[in-house]
């Protein structure tokens, strides 16, 4: 899972890239425990994998 394709990624033009996910400080610290890491927040922001998968 990549973040630059996450439908919560953004372009900031002061900031850089930001996480846009509403999450609090316990919702990140279980992230981070995760040995894996990944996001539970993740949602594919590829237009075109999406309306594939619909097909």
């Amino acid at each position: 899972m990549d973040c630059e394709t996450c439908l919560f990624y953004e372009i900031d033009d002061f900031e850089g890239p930001v996480c846009t996910v509403d999450m609090d400080e316990d919702d990140y610290a279980r992230m981070m425990q995760n040995e894996h890491r990944q996001c539970p927040f993740y949602r594919n922001g590829d237009e075109y994998q999406v309306v594939k998968h619909q097909m």
